[in-house]
């Protein structure tokens, strides 16, 4: 029973016994005791907005189809969906304190939901917050659901709005490498193997390399995310259905699928979808696919612009800090360094998901709470250090053409390029003596007589070290 004072607390009992709860929160007593049970990490569940929205959505749609099975009064099903909507607004996030981290399999977190939108509804309707009789958190706002359907239906929900953004910071990422290709087109460097000097490239090719295995990744990431419009609503407890109405799980999926204009499934088997979390494993894995690509790309650029006058010194990274508090004039890759650490931490954040989702008992996984912490988290991290990647450092990347040009012409590797034209023969022999004596390549050919410069030109021009050509030349001997 509820009931209120005149001190500025409410009264609410649960299984446990009753607690006193300040008349300024709209969670309940089994918040309240989340709280105080898992006092555990800095990740809280108001710091997931997304999350908070699947949860409301999820809530809204129950609401819609119990009201069509006669569960609900009209007044209670309008009263409900309308501090869903405000929750989903981004109002009363503050009140979702609990941490993500939990015992219970979510439990709390549901009815963290559950108590907020119950007494948020008291309100609309003219009652007094815990006033249950009227709504409550239980018998109306949980109506025909288990913690086991509603809180995996709203992690799916709130991840694919989190895919979804995602997506669009992604995308600007590799357009600002795509514009980084574009810009550098005509830019001969040398490529490398293994660090040590390979073929001629552009740099150009070198940026719109690093764009295009990213774009690779728009497929892996869309296909893992579509997982996640597959739901359990209305497994209730283990996939039986059991305390829901006949036809409530249709209705329900039909209601979310309006309310979010996404193409929203019912899973086909309940019981198998409700300790089934390798939607969550799988997108993991997509993001973990994107961080070691990222990874690499970042490397790259630390390596490329390492100096920048002892280094390779290809291109300039926009100098963003400092980088020494005893080395005078020391600016270092801040950025890319930063956005490796990310990358690093999502990977780590991979191999939990797939331990928590490896430990699954009978028909409930109940470490969906850390997949799904894990999850959020990577997403936010990524995105914000796509936008930190690029504005503060790629799309301000200068080339050092000169430096690149000349590194072409003193790269013995070049020889590479002539061998099909002066043979093999000459080509080890130019090379060979190049070592020894520290002569260009180019210099060498000129000075034996093998080509004449204009032949030579050629060969080595951009526009024929980059990809297959046939020239007709001939050596002169």
């Amino acid at each position: 029973m509820e009931t209120t004072n005149n001190t500025g607390f409410r009264v609410e009992s649960d299984l446990i016994g009753q607690r006193e709860i300040p008349d300024s929160d709209l969670y309940g007593v089994q918040t309240l005791r989340g709280i105080e049970n898992f006092e555990i990490s800095k990740f809280h569940l108001n710091e997931y907005p997304l999350f908070i929205k699947g949860l409301a959505i999820t809530k809204m749609g129950a609401a819609r189809a119990n009201y069509e099975l006669g569960l609900l009064t009209k007044q209670q099903a309008d009263a409900i969906e309308q501090a869903c909507r405000e929750i989903i607004d981004g109002k009363y996030h503050d009140q979702f304190p609990v941490d993500m981290i939990q015992g219970g399999a979510g439990t709390t977190t549901n009815m963290n939901a559950n108590e907020v939108i119950a007494n948020r509804a008291l309100e609309i309707m003219g009652h007094k917050r815990g006033e249950y009789t009227y709504c409550s958190p239980n018998d109306h706002v949980n109506c025909s659901q288990s913690t086991n359907d509603a809180y995996p239906t709203a992690i799916h929900i709130g991840m694919y709005f989190s895919h979804l953004r995602y997506m669009e910071h992604f995308e600007k990422l590799i357009e600002s490498f795509e514009r980084k290709g574009k810009e550098f087109a005509s830019i001969l460097k040398i490529g490398r193997t293994q660090l040590e000097d390979a073929v001629p490239m552009t740099l150009g090719q070198t940026f719109s390399g690093f764009a295009a295995i990213l774009r690779d990744e728009i497929k892996h990431l869309n296909e893992a995310a579509n997982d996640f419009l597959t739901i359990n609503m209305g497994a209730t407890a283990i996939g039986t259905g059991i305390c829901a109405e006949p036809g409530y799980a249709e209705k329900c999926v039909a209601a979310l699928a309006e309310i979010t204009g996404w193409d929203i499934k019912l899973s086909d088997n309940l019981v198998g979808a409700t300790s089934d979390t390798s939607c969550l494993v799988g997108y993991a894995s997509a993001l973990k696919r994107v961080a070691v690509k990222v990874n690499k790309i970042c490397n790259d650029l630390r390596l490329l612009a390492s100096g920048p006058r002892c280094g390779l010194g290809e291109f300039n990274l926009p100098a963003m800090q400092p980088g020494s508090s005893i080395m005078p004039g020391k600016v270092n890759p801040v950025i890319p360094e930063v956005m490796n650490q990310i990358c690093y931490k999502v990977m780590g954040n991979e191999l939990c998901v797939t331990m928590a989702g490896d430990a699954a008992q009978m028909e409930l996984n109940a470490m969906e709470p850390v997949m799904a912490q894990c999850d959020f988290e990577s997403v936010d991290l990524m995105i914000n250090g796509f936008d930190t990647l690029r504005t503060r450092c790629v799309d301000g990347i200068t080339a050092n053409a000169d430096r690149c040009r000349e590194e072409v012409r003193n790269s013995i590797c070049i020889v590479t390029a002539l061998n099909p034209v002066i043979g093999y023969k000459n080509s080890t022999k130019i090379a060979k003596e190049a070592l020894e004596t520290g002569k260009s390549v180019y210099d060498l050919v000129l000075e034996h007589g093998i080509l004449t410069q204009k032949d030579l030109d050629t060969i080595l021009a951009p526009e024929n070290m980059i990809k297959p050509v046939k020239l007709d030349i001939k050596p002169l001997k």
